[in-house]
């Protein structure tokens, strides 16, 4: 099946009515953007340092099966509209019921965000906050504390934050603008088209934040740039064939570097930040970069396409930013199965703390200037609730001697 190129009709100047819609759309992603590093912060600190990727990454598992939904309801809608009142009825007045639909599942969301408790994590750095011997660098907050001692760390976090997003976005956002100006896609069709792919994306995360898990988010992250630079040229090429079944080809093509973006996102940016600090500084990078680049990207592609008459110019966009992100990566450090920097170890079971207090000595992993103690004090094994294990309540998981390291290994 081939999809004919039909000319599109000039874009007129914005009427009051789709000014006031851009502009809630822009409330509504500052909002979006707060929530995901509210809920990527909450997640990441709830979760065991050595399965943080595996559990984080089911985050954005929801989001991309909203999408997916998202786009069904706007195809279901088109044709029910069209098939009842005519062609023009969903520009006219059908495109508000996707909208509708939504408003009870917000309330439902608003609901269950308003009763959810501070992670334990949180609450320790809290109390830390109030000792003087602890590094102020893991315990001051406000926004001069945090560009003074993290300015670097947020800089490689808008960078990651723009480089997944751009990709997330053009495959989200983009892709059924893209078919529609480029090969004459109706809006049912686009987003018809786009939907096996968003599906993919989101069945495919757990599996590489497991993968993240095991060998590491760097290696990953990697795979994301390589993927973007290879595959982004050939999907908009093939896409551009017109045929109904390369299109769905070129999505899936396009899919793998953002699921490999996406899976790693909410384990890794709340890892690059201390607690006191860690949800100030997600939502400063989270919404700079998606503000500024990712939420803008289906605008500047086409705009891009327009100026040059080039139709591969949205491959090269999300390619730029994969590029600067492989410059970034540099000055990034491996997280994976690391505790959260000034958090303490958070273990699953009483199997893992003894492993944890037998291999202190040599464990790489465990880094504790970048917990928030005092010198002589040291940390506590917890569950992943953030609950001290059974019986390590008054008793430290480092620093103690092999008589109190069996009696701590005998205890949980």
């Amino acid at each position: 099946m081939s999809l004919g190129a039909r000319p599109v009709g000039a874009v007129g100047a914005l009427t009051p009515p789709a000014f006031l819609l851009y502009a809630l759309k822009m409330v509504q992603g500052f909002s979006t953007g707060g929530e995901y590093a509210g809920a990527s912060t909450y997640v990441a600190e709830f979760s065991s340092d050595r399965r943080r990727g595996y559990f984080s990454s089911w985050l954005d598992v929801g989001s991309y099966l909203g999408f997916a939904a998202g786009a069904a309801t706007v195809a279901l809608t088109h044709f029910a509209v069209g098939s009842g009142w005519g062609e023009t009825a969903f520009a006219d007045w059908g495109w508000r019921i996707p909208f509708l639909v939504a408003v009870p599942l917000g309330a439902i969301a608003i609901y269950f965000r308003a009763r959810i408790p501070e992670t334990p994590a949180f609450e320790a750095a809290e109390e830390s906050a109030q000792q003087d011997d602890v590094d102020e660098s893991l315990t001051r907050t406000g926004l001069r504390g945090l560009l003074r001692d993290h300015r670097q760390a947020l800089l490689v976090a808008i960078v990651l934050v723009a480089a997944g997003n751009t990709v997330g976005y053009t495959l989200t956002s983009y892709m059924p603008t893209f078919l529609g100006s480029q090969l004459g896609l109706d809006e049912m069709e686009s987003a018809i088209a786009t939907i096996p792919a968003m599906v993919v994306v989101a069945l495919s995360l757990p599996l590489i934040g497991r993968l993240s898990d095991r060998i590491g988010r760097k290696k990953v992250l990697m795979l994301a740039v390589i993927s973007t630079l290879v595959l982004s040229v050939p999907s908009f090429a093939i896409m551009l064939t017109g045929h109904y079944w390369l299109i769905q080809l070129a999505m899936f093509l396009f899919a793998i570097p953002t699921a490999l973006y996406l899976a790693i996102f909410a384990s890794t940016l709340p890892a690059m930040f201390p607690t006191a600090v860690r949800y100030a500084a997600m939502g400063l990078s989270f919404n700079v970069a998606v503000s500024a680049f990712g939420g803008t990207t289906p605008l500047i592609a086409q705009a891009l396409i327009d100026l040059t008459g080039v139709q591969l110019m949205p491959a090269y966009w999300v390619m730029f930013f994969s590029v600067i992100m492989l410059v970034a990566m540099r000055w990034m450090t491996e997280t994976a199965q690391t505790p959260l920097i000034g958090s303490f170890p958070t273990v699953e079971d009483g199997a893992e703390a003894e492993e944890l207090v037998a291999t202190q000595d040599d464990n790489p992993l465990l880094h504790l200037e970048e917990m928030p103690l005092p010198h002589e004090e040291v940390a506590m094994a917890v569950d992943a609730a953030g609950e001290p294990l059974p019986g390590t309540a008054a008793i430290p998981v480092v620093d103690l001697d092999d008589e109190q390291r069996g009696q701590l290994a005998g205890s949980v």
